[in-house]
C-alpha cells in the first residue's frame, strides 16, 4: 500500500517546498542579494533542484543497501 501513496505525497511536498522556496527567498531577498520572484519561478526553481537532487539521493540509498547487488 506505501507504493500508491508515495506519488500524491511526492506531488503534494513538491508544491509546498516551491511555496516555502518562494517565502524564504522574499523574507531573505536583501540578506542574499537576489530580487524576490513568485510562485512559477519558484516551480521551475524546485523542478530543476529535484532532477538534481533525486537522482543523488536514489543512489546514496542504493549504495546504503549491502544485500542489494547490481
Amino acid at each position: 500500500m506505501r507504493p500508491y501513496f508515495a506519488l500524491p505525497a511526492a506531488g503534494v511536498f513538491f508544491f509546498v517546498s516551491a511555496w516555502l522556496l518562494m517565502l524564504f527567498a522574499g523574507i531573505l531577498h536583501d540578506s542574499i542579494g537576489i530580487r524576490p520572484f513568485g510562485y512559477g519561478t519558484a516551480l521551475v526553481a524546485t523542478i530543476g533542484l529535484w532532477l538534481v537532487v533525486a537522482p543523488a539521493a536514489g543512489a546514496i540509498a542504493s549504495s546504503m543497501r549491502p544485500w542489494r547487488r547490481l
